[in-house]
Order: C-alpha cells, then sequence, then structure tokens
C-alpha cells in the first residue's frame, strides 16, 4: 500500500451527490467517447475506479472494463449500480495491483494520479499501467495543470471554488510539490459547514512525460478537454494520452 490516503466510508456515501456537475452527461459524453474510441475492440482498465461514475457508464456503451480500487467503501458503492461479473474491481492500490490479462486502454482520471504522494509511487504507476497494456496499446492522464502564476510572492493558497453551498481552496507546499486541498460545504439548510481536506502531490505535463519515458510509454496527444482542444499556455487541464510501442 502507498501513501495514497483511503477514502472513508462517509466519503463514499456522498460522493456521488458532491459530484453532480463531473457526473452530467455534459460531462460524461465526450469522456466516455474519447475512451471508448481508444478502446477499440479491446478491454479497459480503470485505475482509481470509485463509485464507477466513468466505468459504468462506458461498460454499458459495450467496453469491456475492470476497475482497481483502493477504498471498499467506494467500491460498494459501484457494486450498487453493477454487478461483479459485469465490471470487475480489484481491492488494491493502482501503483502496485496487477490485474489478469491484456488491456489496450488504461484509464486514471480526474486529478487521481496526485493521490500518490511521492514520485516515486507515481512512476510506479504509471510502470504498472505499461504492464498491463498490450502492444499498442494507451494510457490516458486527465489532470489540472498546478495554477502557481495565480500565487504571489508570500501567498501560498489559492481559491478554486466560491458558491453559495461550498469554498475550496489550495494550499501549496512548493518545495515538496504538495498540495491541501480545503473544502467548507455547507451542509443541510442550518447554516452548518463541514470541513474536509485532502492531500495531492502536483506534477507537470513535462514531468508525467518522463515518467511515462521511465515506464516505456510514448507521448502520443496531449489535449485541453475531452473534445479534443487544443493544450496551450493558459489551458487549465490537460487529457494525456501515451502509447505502448508494438
Amino acid at each position: 500500500m502507498t501513501s495514497s490516503e483511503l477514502w472513508s466510508r462517509a466519503t463514499a456515501e456522498r460522493y456521488d451527490a458532491e459530484e453532480t456537475e463531473m457526473s452530467s452527461a455534459a460531462v460524461l459524453g465526450p469522456t466516455v467517447a474519447f475512451l471508448a474510441e481508444l478502446a477499440g475492440d479491446g478491454r479497459a482498465l480503470e485505475f482509481a475506479v470509485g463509485t464507477g461514475r466513468v466505468g459504468v457508464p462506458l461498460r454499458q456503451r459495450g467496453v469491456p472494463v475492470v476497475g482497481v480500487e483502493l477504498s471498499e467503501h467506494m467500491a460498494a458503492v459501484l457494486r450498487r449500480k453493477i454487478d461483479e461479473d459485469t465490471l470487475p474491481v480489484v481491492i488494491g492500490d493502482m501503483a502496485t495491483t496487477v490485474v489478469p490479462g491484456e488491456f489496450t486502454l488504461v484509464y486514471l482520471l480526474y486529478n487521481t494520479i496526485t493521490n500518490l504522494l511521492t514520485q516515486d509511487e507515481q512512476v510506479q504507476c504509471f510502470r504498472n499501467a505499461a504492464r498491463h497494456l498490450a502492444p499498442g496499446g494507451r494510457f490516458v492522464i486527465e489532470l489540472g495543470v498546478p495554477p502557481l502564476r495565480f500565487l504571489p510572492p508570500g501567498q501560498v493558497a489559492v481559491p478554486f471554488d466560491v458558491s453559495e453551498r461550498h469554498l475550496g481552496f489550495d494550499t501549496f507546499d512548493l518545495v515538496d510539490q504538495i498540495l491541501v486541498s480545503n473544502h467548507f460545504t455547507r451542509d443541510g439548510e442550518d447554516g452548518h459547514y463541514r470541513r474536509s481536506n485532502s492531500r495531492h502531490r502536483f506534477a507537470w505535463p513535462a514531468e508525467l512525460d518522463l515518467m511515462a519515458r521511465i515506464a516505456g510509454l510514448e507521448l502520443e496527444r496531449r489535449v485541453a478537454d475531452w473534445d479534443g482542444a487544443p493544450f496551450v499556455q493558459d489551458s487549465a487541464k490537460h487529457i494525456s494520452v501515451w502509447r505502448k510501442p508494438s
């Protein structure tokens, strides 16, 4: 088990309700289409499958999907949506868990590579993806670009959401590349806020390319969103595709 933090039962139970925007047709439509095209007629492996936000609709589209998930609580929520025979899930760490067989696609979405809190663990995740890929297969990561340009000298925090029910800001340790995502979420109508936070190791696209090279993968494509917009200097995130040589 690596330093990836384990999601609790309480977090798993409220996860879908708090991620309605990311589960909308506007987001999932292009996401699933992008992944299905890369999977082709082969199998897909989702690292950190969670509650099945992407894995379930991808499977419903006809792509055989297997998931790896560290949190049994997250996997239990997924299991209410789809049975084990249709979408198998292996409980384990995405950096080290080995699933039988080969895959044409391995994917890791929604900034989850940052849940691995050291560079060595992130490199091991790339190696694990390469281990599972058939020749010519692809590894896909969706990841935000660290918003360090918003940090003036002496400031360590960047807000990312200020809304009626949620306040969110990230704090940065620039030496160890650790980001702490802080959330204040209003529960119910009593006005009380629930505080939570999570730690992440941020990485630049160029660093991920070097990790991929160490794992024997080659950058094939990098875009700014699931619709394929060009990745440019001001892009807030990237979807990167690395290919295992044939």
